[in-house]
């Protein structure tokens, strides 16, 4: 079998089935803006052949102008395939939805659905935010609003990808090469991108359990898209575990979830997230799992697995934000995202969830027992003390009760910035660890910092 029908690719027998035909290319034309109609193809993928006359080609091109709304100007070709004729009709379009014989039709699976009223002000609306979205209209803000660091750490990472061929000079002329400019005014692509203005926000808690009944930190972080992948990341990697392994006399740091898996979730939903939506992004810690959350449907019609297990091409809400944060790399390649995701947590044995929310999009990974964790530290070779490289806020615990071994919880609390069950909850995790121990009682007793 040569072809098979897919989402973007319809086989008809003979010219016989030219209206059904212009159907489906309406169907087509409504879900992905782009498709193929083969005659001479049986939808069982044999080859048939199809007779081709002089007027053959005149007269499908003046059925399809006459019975689609608005018009479009197909490409129609004969092909030579296993010796039979084959005429292909390749056709995009973008100025939708389309009509055929009066009626819309969306594209799913290789069948064509009409549209009841309602679908059909859904897809109107989608493509008029698709056309005139978010990140396309003028931003309030103006060149001297942006980061100029954030745009030359741009350049330096997109040379070095090779994804770009040209160095920094001054703001305007790098986001003008990079499609961010309309007219005189910057776009709010670049608003989200680059802005020092703090517009954009990702909220960020850790949960005693299961559940949101009670949390032990809570944060909110403000920014563009690149200071809140770097803060939000960092703010994970600090709360997940950590198994050690010694092998020789390197030390190797392993994390619950795979750290690749991590960042391109964060990725993902800071790029693909809807803008229009009041809501900000999340990121849950569990006791059993951490989730990452962004506003903003999924492609209507598809599912998480059609983009893993499946060949189904990326569809890209926000495609300038996309672009440019391919460019330096951070989004490795359009549409491969999720796969890359269950990729990384099958290779370590993590289970990972994408669910499909009435208000959006979440990535769930399940954390491994920590009892897992600790049996493969002990399983360790090597006793041998190196130094120990330790999170954030770790750290600061430690320098903390270096200076006041005496110091309360509430008054680490109130120096560190976290609330008091937060920072009971470091050091719970600090002496598990065997980082920190508890000399005498709660009151009148002193910390005492584990030697290295």
């Amino acid at each position: 079998m040569i072809y098979k029908e897919t989402e973007i690719l319809e086989l008809k027998t003979s010219t016989a089935e030219l209206k059904e035909a212009i159907i489906s290319l309406s169907a087509i034309l409504n879900k992905h803006g782009k498709g193929e109609i083969l005659f001479g193809v049986k939808d069982n993928g044999d080859i048939v052949g199809q007779s081709v006359g002089k007027a053959t080609v005149r007269d499908m091109t003046q059925d399809i102008s006459n019975h689609l709304e608005p018009r479009i100007y197909p490409k129609i070709s004969t092909l030579k395939v296993l010796g039979k004729n084959v005429i292909s009709v390749k056709f995009e379009g973008s100025h939708g939805p389309y009509f055929a014989y009066g009626r819309a039709y969306i594209r799913v699976g290789d069948s064509d659905k009409q549209l009841s009223v309602r679908e059909l002000e859904r897809l109107i609306l989608k493509r008029n935010q698709e056309s005139y979205g978010w990140e396309k209209e003028p931003s309030l803000l103006s060149v001297r609003d942006l980061s100029i660091k954030v745009v030359k750490d741009f350049v330096v990472k997109a040379n070095k990808a090779r994804r770009i061929n040209y160095q920094y000079d001054n703001v305007p002329s790098v986001l003008r090469k990079v499609g961010l400019f309309k007219g005189q005014k910057i776009i709010k692509a670049a608003e989200a991108l680059f802005g020092n203005k703090k517009i954009l926000e990702v909220q960020a808690a850790v949960f005693a359990g299961v559940d949101k009944v009670k949390f032990l930190d809570i944060q909110q972080f403000k920014g563009n898209i690149f200071s809140l992948l770097e803060r939000t990341e960092a703010y994970i990697k600090e709360r997940m575990r950590w198994q050690v392994e010694i092998k020789g006399l390197e030390r190797e740091e392993i994390p619950e979830i795979p750290l690749d898996a991590i960042r391109e979730s964060l990725v993902n939903s800071l790029c693909h997230r809807d803008y229009y939506a009041p809501e900000s992004n999340k990121v849950a810690i569990f006791k059993d799992r951490i989730e990452i959350y962004n506003p903003g449907s999924f492609p209507e019609g598809l599912t998480p697995d059609d983009f893993i297990n499946k060949e189904e091409q990326s569809i890209l809400r926000n495609p300038l934000i996309a672009e440019t944060l391919y460019k330096c790399k951070d989004v490795e390649k359009w549409g491969s995202g999720l796969k890359r995701i269950d990729n990384e947590c099958n290779a370590r044995g993590v289970k990972v969830d994408f669910k499909i929310l009435k208000t959006g999009f979440m990535v769930v990974f399940y954390r491994p027992e920590e009892s897992r964790l600790d049996s493969k530290v002990s399983s360790s070779k090597t006793t041998q003390k190196l130094p120990r490289n330790y999170p954030e806020t770790t750290q600061k615990i430690i320098d903390i009760i270096k200076q006041n071994p005496r110091i309360t919880r509430k008054a680490l609390a109130e120096t560190i910035g976290l609330t008091e069950e937060g920072i009971k909850y470091h050091l719970r995790t600090m002496q598990n660890k065997g980082f920190i121990q508890r000399v005498g009682a709660d009151k009148g007793g002193y910390w005492e910092i584990a030697e290295d």
